[in-house]
């Protein structure tokens, strides 16, 4: 059912306020399908990572390095090419971004050497930011007030979803068909995902206001009939561009001014803290868990155990939100991760138990991801809060890349698997002292 075009003046208004059509949610379904199949692209590396580590005859630094290749290549194309959705628009931002990755799998799946894979794995990288650089604006624009946290909960799942997938293609691919099998089969099934944005995915109502493309008006009376609102009244001269003049106005110093310096800091801190540990643990874990003594299929088993709980998490954590405030959720959820880490480890020798540890350290990981997108806008005002997060996000992924990098050289050092997992419990437990200290400055007066 929609809302009588009369109680809102305008398409934007209508999409905040109005129950949702079932075109809305079928947009949401499309990015839950997109990120799902995101998940399976950067998950397949860690899942054939022996696999790749035997054939290459590749070092813990070396194999850790091409693990990396595909953050690499998210945290550049998050940036390069989000920047080109604000120019050609976050539609077509989103299917060429799509067509990158996928190209990126294809090729990686025909890799003659470790280089020829990790330049593909930067490629698919490149595509997979480009795409959470919009996909993420598309699903919250779509989505209105009342259902936006649940959409974008179920969303942000379908990385998890997709990382489960991945493993179970690992399992059933490379015993017959090799690693090179796993990549195939994902970028087929991207070509299937490029289907569903094409006919799906409409451009964003807000870069039409703003950039005014000579199709804009035929554009957003399209949008307007399939969500319920008069196309009559959904051409840009019921829309005013005001959004541009609030983007422009976002400054990268801005972050660094009074107490927003203590803020800025604090926040990148539990960025850092939290991306780390997320790649960390899903990165190397079905590695790691053959160097505490289980086979290779079994370290698969706890990968997609993990990806089972990340499945959930993000939406656990805006139910658990809901009854206390962000910052105390996040810090419950960074303790909890933290706890869970190194019983999960300690845990090795019995399967059945590190299995349900994996699912239960999945689940509160991507808890901590999920909250750090709810905290870190509410500590910038309207005209920063872009800047902010995309700074924080910025320094996330360097933990990102950092991760399996680290990983891999600290095990070439003699680490234990203990102590690497015990090293990354302790760096989020760091981060929850951090976010107990954020929680103390107030937030910006206009956040919302």
């Amino acid at each position: 059912m929609s809302a009588n075009p009369r109680t809102d003046p305008d398409l934007r208004s209508h999409l905040e306020n109005a129950p949702m059509t079932a075109y809305q949610w079928a947009i949401v379904a499309v990015a839950v399908l997109l990120n799902a199949n995101d998940g399976f692209d950067v998950a397949a590396m860690s899942f054939v990572s022996i696999s790749v580590e035997n054939e290459f005859g590749l070092t813990g630094s070396e194999l850790g390095t091409v693990i990396s290749a595909t953050l690499v290549g998210m945290a550049v194309g998050a940036f390069a090419i989000g920047r080109l959705a604000d120019i050609l628009g976050r539609r077509w931002t989103v299917i060429g971004s799509a067509v990158l990755s996928t190209v990126g799998m294809f090729l990686a799946s025909s890799s003659a050497d470790v280089v020829q894979l990790g330049v593909w794995r930067v490629v698919t990288g490149l595509g997979v930011g480009g795409i959470l650089a919009s996909i993420t604006v598309i699903t919250a624009e779509f989505s209105n007030r009342r259902w936006r946290g649940i959409a974008i909960g179920i969303y942000t799942a379908g990385y998890g979803i997709g990382a489960f997938l991945g493993g179970i293609a690992a399992n059933a691919l490379q015993e017959t068909a090799g690693w090179r099998s796993v990549f195939l089969v994902g970028a087929s099934a991207s070509v299937i995902v490029i289907v569903a944005l094409v006919v799906i995915v409409p451009e964003s109502v807000q870069f039409l206001a703003t950039k005014r493309p000579a199709s804009a008006d035929r554009t957003l009376r399209r949008i307007a009939r399939r969500v319920g609102f008069d196309p009559e009244r959904a051409g840009l001269a019921h829309l005013d561009g005001s959004a541009a003049g609030e983007a422009s106005a976002s400054r990268l110093g801005d972050l660094f001014r009074g107490r927003m310096l203590l803020v800025t800091i604090l926040v990148w801190i539990v960025f850092f803290a939290v991306m780390f540990g997320f790649y960390f643990v899903n990165s190397w874990t079905p590695r790691l868990m053959i160097e505490a003594g289980m086979t290779a299929e079994q370290g698969v088993t706890i990968g997609m155990a993990l990806a089972v709980g990340g499945a959930v998490g993000s939406v656990l954590y805006g139910v658990v939100a809901v009854r206390m405030t962000q910052e105390r959720a996040l810090v419950a959820f960074l303790v909890l991760t933290a706890v869970s880490i190194v019983v999960f480890v300690l845990s090795t020798a019995v399967l059945a138990v590190a299995f349900v540890l994996g699912v239960l350290t999945g689940l509160l990981v991507n808890g901590c991801i999920a909250g750090l997108y709810a905290v870190a806008p509410a500590r910038y005002g309207a005209a920063t809060r872009a800047t902010g997060v995309g700074a924080a996000l910025a320094v996330g992924r360097i933990g990102a890349i950092f991760a399996p990098i680290a990983g891999g050289a600290l095990l070439d050092a003699g680490w234990t698997t203990f102590a690497l997992y015990g090293s990354t419990a302790a760096l989020l437990a760091v981060g929850a002292v951090v976010t107990i200290l954020l929680a103390r400055i107030p937030a910006a007066a206009d956040a919302g």
